[in-house]
């Protein structure tokens, strides 16, 4: 399969070079304005390359390709790319607004052209861990997640809502296997222009209750999953990818068991790729579909409503 890939920022890098590993594709060209990273992507992996967009669609054929420029350019890219009738990738999220997603999702239904949102953590093997051990439990109560690291200076166009808490809003809804029936959240400003601290509470319509932490003030990595039920407790790295179960609390004099359940470690990045390059070419519907980047959009935006 030929595939291209739009942006060479830190997510472009890892389509590239995951790629460029698997077996039956063939990367036909990449696309940055910036002829420092290009000359690069050549060099380690032979690849063609373009400045701009228009002249890798009048220059090459590719099946499919991955749109990873920064979020303010979603809309304007992917709407060449589906015009052209090509099959695509949107790192998440699926775009700058609820408005402009919209009009890709339709743009993709009406073209009959696939679009998948890269809401990468669903891909991680500890979430779908987690949600093979939620299928088997009939009482969610609450799903705690959070997500905090230091300030990126790759990121200038959005806060962390957009670009980290989007993650646990898709990873929430899809563990509890419903939607928001109630969102709230509180948000600070302190080393950029967006925020870069949010802390969210949600009610989901099948009675889960949701929060969220996510923050771009912390000096190391955090990924973790907490989900409490009737009958156990679960707790995710996502960095390790290792999920530990812990038996329902009885009384203070018992004690309580825990499991660490295998999980086989996979890069999220590489089991993403490879669901939408299969998707593609069995012609089967995506494993994320823009309706899914949607409904995270749309969300984010009734945050915006009450955020402060």
């Amino acid at each position: 399969m030929k595939v291209g890939i739009i942006g060479l920022g830190w997510m472009g890098k890892l389509h590239l070079r995951v790629y460029s590993e698997m077996r039956g594709v063939e990367v036909v060209g990449v696309v940055d304005p910036n002829r420092e990273i290009l000359d690069k992507a050549a060099a380690d992996y032979g690849v063609p390359v373009f400045t701009t967009l228009e002249d890798f669609l009048a220059k090459t054929t590719p099946e499919a390709v991955s749109v990873c420029v920064p979020t303010v350019l979603h809309h304007d890219t992917a709407m060449a790319v589906i015009k052209r009738g090509i099959p695509l990738l949107i790192e998440k999220p699926l775009a700058a607004s609820a408005d402009e997603g919209t009009a890709l999702v339709e743009a993709a239904l009406k073209a009959r052209v696939p679009l998948m949102v890269g809401h990468i953590e669903r891909f991680n093997p500890a979430v779908q861990r987690i949600r093979d051990i939620l299928r088997e439990d009939k009482h969610v109560i609450s799903i705690q997640i959070e997500r905090v690291g230091p300030y990126p200076p790759r990121i200038q166009d959005v806060g962390v809502i957009r670009d980290l808490a989007s993650h646990d809003i898709d990873l929430v809804a899809y563990l509890s296997g419903s939607r928001y029936k109630n969102i709230f959240a509180v948000t600070s400003v302190n080393l950029g222009p967006h925020e870069d601290t949010v802390l969210i509470s949600a009610e989901l319509e099948n009675g889960v209750l949701g929060q969220i932490t996510c923050n771009w003030i912390t000096p190391y990595k955090s990924r973790h999953i907490r989900v409490a039920t009737k009958t156990r407790y679960i707790e995710a790295d996502l960095i390790t990818q290792k999920v530990k179960e812990y038996s329902r609390f009885e009384t203070y004099d018992t004690s309580y068991n825990v499991r660490e359940w295998p999980v086989v470690y996979r890069e999220p990045v590489r089991e993403e790729l490879k669901a939408f390059v299969g998707a593609v070419r069995e012609g089967t519907p995506m494993p994320i579909s823009g309706e899914d980047g949607l409904y995270v959009l749309e969300t984010i935006e009734r945050l915006g409503a009450c955020a402060c």
